[in-house]
């Protein structure tokens, strides 16, 4: 069943959404407040976000800044709700990520409509992962731990493939240390980045016939390559 995270503190506005959601077959999780919005965010997982412009406290504008910053949650669709119908006010929400935009008083049926819609297109951009990916001479196998570089077998720890596995998935994307940190070891806290650093160069030197496939990014983390050929699957 599709979660949907309302976030509104208008409590009308709330068993009207609640109500005609519900009916559809989606489960509402609501929210009055921007901060207890990102804690349901981690928490409950939500396949898309209703999100009210005027909040007390964190205001929606910056839950959708937060949303979009945080790469758990970047592609999370989001649409904004406001009974502000100012073209710049439109236009702020849009430019830091939302994905649609809802002038309050609005029509169930229009809302609903917005967000099939919207999760129509989550779902087409998201795709089964390959058997295997490929990027160049280099080719894993993820479910059996498998390297090879030019078809010949290379050995790595389960962290180095780990590493590995995250960068070829989304080859034209920068990850920082931290979020490397916390999904290859699991730290939730701040930790010694340096740990990161010395197993991309482990890796480095064990895929040197191909270096350099894993690009440092000054300030910032590493990424895949981009000299190398776009990733395909068998």
């Amino acid at each position: 069943m599709v979660k949907i995270l309302l976030v509104e503190d208008d409590v009308i506005i709330q068993e009207l959404v609640n109500y005609n959601l519900e009916r559809e077959g989606y489960t509402v999780i609501i929210a009055e407040e921007g901060n207890s919005a990102l804690q349901l965010l981690t928490k409950e997982k939500p396949e898309l976000v209703l999100l009210d412009v005027m909040l007390p406290g964190l205001d929606g504008l910056e839950v959708c800044k937060k949303i979009r910053g945080n790469q758990e949650t970047a592609n999370l669709p989001i649409i904004m709700l406001s009974a502000r119908d100012e073209v710049a006010d439109r236009v702020i929400g849009l430019e830091l990520g939302a994905d649609d935009y809802v002038t309050k008083p609005f029509s169930p049926r229009e809302l609903l409509a917005r967000i099939k819609a919207r999760l129509r297109e989550e779902r087409r951009n998201s795709t089964p992962l390959p058997t295997s990916l490929t990027w160049g001479d280099l080719e894993i196998w993820p479910e059996s731990y498998m390297v090879t570089v030019k078809g010949e077998y290379v050995t790595l720890t389960g962290k180095e493939f780990d590493l590995l596995h995250i960068f070829m998935k989304r080859p034209n994307q920068v990850f920082s240390r931290e979020y490397l940190l916390q999904k290859v070891w699991g730290y939730t806290i701040s930790g010694d980045t340096r740990t990161v650093d010395v197993h991309i160069s482990n890796l480095r030197s064990k895929l040197k016939s191909i270096s350099p496939i894993i690009e440092s990014v000054r300030g910032v983390g590493y990424r895949l390559a981009v000299n190398h050929s776009k990733p395909k699957d068998f």
